[in-house]
Order: structure tokens, then sequence, then C-alpha cells
């Protein structure tokens, strides 16, 4: 998977009011195939279901010179000439992007020939893309271990199914026109195939001894600040879903 994916950009827009939908039907129609001609891979494009004015999107590189190439390619191109005003004027705020490098990808992340639906898909997916951005006060904070030792399988056993983890990857931004947020990241995503899966995941973390009496403080600990919860819908042609 990493021949698609060794670098990802996980960016989240905030919109202006009322105007995700609008960006949205644009993304799918105009800018999937606009930028996946130029090398990059649309990994998954999602509305936030708990910001109504918030789109998430993840998009990945072979590496950091093909992410300056195809980056060039799409925003000095014909696609970006012709819609990149329509785009542009749904946002408040375009700037809150990570950049990352994949720790492990599961079987559910998509590959570059996952399926899509084809442009025009109007039938959203009742599944929910869920996870979180925790803050980290290093890259070699042990961090990655804690997750996969003892965090991991808690999230399993309450109906997670993991399909990527994340980290931060030091590098500088090889296309300053898009600044990235500058700070050390560890991120999750799985699926639940649907809202009262998910509820019930998060029912069960709830009550759980071990992760309100042990788990959440040590993660309290290791991190910088409260975590970002993410609970994401596909849009109708995401292939992560």
């Amino acid at each position: 998977m990493t021949e698609c994916c060794a670098v990802l950009d996980l960016r989240q827009y905030t919109l202006l009011p009322g105007q995700r939908d609008a960006l949205v039907d644009l993304f799918d129609e105009a800018f999937v195939e606009g930028q996946e001609v130029e090398g990059m891979h649309i990994c998954g494009q999602f509305r936030d279901l708990d910001d109504p004015d918030r789109f998430v999107w993840l998009r990945g590189f072979t590496d950091l010179e093909a992410r300056a190439k195809a980056l060039n390619g799409f925003y000095y191109g014909p696609v970006w000439k012709a819609r990149g005003g329509e785009a542009n004027a749904t946002m408040l705020d375009s700037d809150n992007a990570l950049l990352l490098k994949p720790i492990e990808l599961g079987p559910g992340f998509p590959a570059l020939d996952a399926p899509r639906p084809p442009i025009g898909a109007t039938e959203v997916p009742g599944s929910v893309v869920a996870g979180a951005v925790y803050h980290r006060r290093t890259v070699d904070d042990g961090f990655v271990e804690f997750f996969t030792d003892q965090l991991a399988p808690a999230l399993a056993g309450t109906g997670a199914v993991l399909t990527a983890t994340f980290e931060t990857l030091d590098a500088e931004n090889n296309f300053p026109a898009l600044p990235l947020r500058d700070e050390t990241v560890f991120v999750w995503l799985a699926t639940f195939p649907s809202d009262s899966a998910y509820a019930e995941h998060r029912r069960l973390l709830a009550g759980s001894r071990v992760w309100q009496t042990k788990l959440l403080p040590e993660l309290t600990c290791r991190s910088t600040t409260a975590p970002q919860l993410l609970r994401l819908r596909p849009t109708a042609r995401s292939q992560f879903r």
C-alpha cells in the first residue's frame, strides 16, 4: 500500500455556514480525478458528523518528491484554474492540514484500484469512519508502542475495525502555498457499519473500567492537549467507507 501512500495529507476545512454540500458536490465532480491525473491518490472525503461546516479529506503520494510535483501540477493546472474559485468561495479556513506517514494500513484502507462510485453518484454510505488525532510531545515518546500494545486491543474489543494508523512526517513542507500544522501527532482511523455501531462502541468505552481508570489517564499524560475525536460520514464517491 505504501506505493500510493507513503506520504499523506490529512486536511480539514472550515466552511462558510451552509456551504458544505456545495463543496462536496464540486469535489466529487471535479477534484477527485482532477487530482489523481496528476499522480495523487484521493483516499477518502468526508462530512464531519459533529460539525456541519467541516469537510475532511485524505490524499496520498508515493513520496515527498511526488507530492511536490503533483501539487504543483494540480494547483497551477487547468482544473483548479477553472473551478478553484468555486471551492475557495465555500471556505473560511483551509490551513488545518497535517503531513503524515503511515504506521500501518489495514486491508480496509483503499488501494489505488479500490471501487469508486461514478461521477454523479448520490447515495451516501451509512457507515462511519471514526478516529482521533492525538497531540504528542516528541516523535520518540513511545506513543506508537503504547497505542499498539494497549489502546488498539481496547478499541478493537469495543467494535472498532482499525483501518489505519499514522504519525507526523517530520519533513519540510515542499508545497508552501498550502500551509501545514507544525506539531507532532498520532492518528488512528477505524470503520463502523452504522451510527448505532459507533454509538455502541462509545458506550462500551465509557463503561470500561480499564479504559476509564488506566488507559484514558495514561493517554492524557502522554498528550499535550485534548485529542480531536473524528466521526465522519463518507461522501457518495469516497473510496474510504
